[in-house]
């Protein structure tokens, strides 16, 4: 039998109403002939709830309790979603992600997945089981404990079972009806993409799009997983959503596909440090010790043996950016005269594979911000992706001239 994997968002699981139309889905791809793997997260809000019980609790929490909190969440789901289809004679049973057993490594709270067995599961498929229900975002350590993979782990897990069972289709069920190029909330001319690539989805992702989590693009892009995101709010058919494939699977795209913006984003600049070999290591060195999540970096030219550097990180780490560069000069690996934070700013960047074979595409980009008196900050670029630092009141003006620049809503 073919396995077919279905991933279900907070808010699709949110009451034992939606629950229940969820699970009619299900019963609609069991009818179809499928083995179906449910992947479940905690109900809407639940999981910031026991977070926030945790943080109330013990404000220096154990991680290992922590999981143990945050968890249980999805497994309330799971037991639920399984009842459900049980109630409509659909042969299902939930698992908890130590009954799998997915294993993980023991980073608790950002747990990455080592393996996923199929026995276990498959075993029951073959006793006549047609849904598995899936607690989703933890798994079990080497030492037997539960783990968590990180906010968002229910996309992660989904693609991995996809990966690990062979599913013909990993399906992620949200509250949109797929992906578009760029926020509708702030452009009206926005519009759903039938296809992505994997490429452009990862970068999407990782530059502010919140439609799936970056580690699940990465693991079905690695796994060749094709990705469905659509609603679970609509009545779908086959060919609903939006399509995250590889590139070789869209005959024909734009040149950009899509234009992403992140508002909560900060500029840091050490002015005068020392112009010298090893000058970047000691200063990106602690910031990641630090755990500060850097992103654009720019080194001014040098004058005089000294030089500015600027990076951009997320405005609620600007902080620990701080401490971190005051404690590397105290310590005496790097001198700089000043650190200047500006939290004003954001990112706004354009993504597309067909970046790599047209030339003009910065240059398209520049005029637009220019031509609306947007002044650029820092620029950084890859093979497929162009992004800039702005300030902040400036964000939704830029995301709207640039999907008009490149036509976006137009297909190819």
């Amino acid at each position: 039998m073919s396995v077919l994997v279905m991933k279900f968002g907070g808010t699709s699981v949110a009451t034992p109403d939606r629950i229940r139309r969820a699970a009619k889905r299900v019963g609609r791809e069991v009818a179809n002939g499928h083995d179906v793997i449910v992947i479940v997260s905690a109900m809407a809000g639940k999981t910031n709830e026991l977070v926030g019980w945790v943080g109330e609790t013990s404000p220096m929490f154990d991680a290992r309790e922590y999981d143990a909190v945050v968890s249980s969440g999805e497994q309330v789901t799971a037991g639920l979603m399984a009842l459900t289809l049980q109630e409509m004679d659909v042969p299902a049973r939930s698992w908890q992600g130590w009954q799998v057993p997915l294993k993980t490594t023991s980073a608790h709270s950002t747990a990455r997945i080592t393996e996923i067995p199929t026995d276990n599961i498959n075993a029951k498929f073959a006793e006549g089981m047609k849904v598995a229900v899936v607690a989703g975002f933890q798994g079990i350590s080497p030492e037997g404990r539960i783990t968590t993979l990180g906010r968002g782990g229910s996309d992660t897990t989904a693609v991995a079972f996809a990966a690990a069972f062979g599913a013909i289709r990993c399906d992620i069920y949200t509250d949109v009806d797929g992906v578009y190029t760029t926020d509708p909330r702030i452009s009206a001319k926005a519009r759903k993409l039938e296809k992505i690539a994997f490429e452009e989805m990862l970068e999407l992702a990782s530059l502010g799009a919140k439609v799936l989590q970056t580690r699940s693009v990465e693991l079905a892009m690695r796994y060749k997983v094709r990705l469905r995101v659509l609603s679970s709010f609509e009545d779908n058919n086959e060919n609903a959503g939006t399509l995250v494939c590889d590139e070789e699977d869209i005959v024909e795209s734009n040149v950009i596909s899509g234009v992403a913006y992140s508002r909560d984003e900060a500029k840091m600049t050490l002015i005068s440090v020392a112009d010298r070999p090893g000058i970047a290591a000691a200063i990106f060195g602690p910031l990641a010790d630090a755990g500060v999540n850097v992103d654009m970096i720019v080194q001014n030219i040098s004058e005089e043996g000294r030089t500015d550097m600027t990076f951009s990180c997320p405005t609620d780490q600007v902080s620990r950016a701080e401490k971190a560069m005051q404690g590397a000069k105290d310590a005496g690996e790097i001198n700089f005269h000043d650190l200047v934070a500006d939290t004003d700013v954001a990112k706004v960047s354009v993504v597309g594979i067909g970046m790599r074979s047209h030339a003009g595409v910065a240059a398209q980009m520049f005029k637009a911000l220019r031509d609306e008196g947007i002044n650029i900050k820092v620029i950084t670029t890859s093979e497929i992706k162009i992004s800039v630092l702005i300030d902040r009141k400036y964000m939704e003006l830029a995301v709207q001239a640039l999907h008009d620049t490149f036509g976006l809503d137009r297909a190819a």
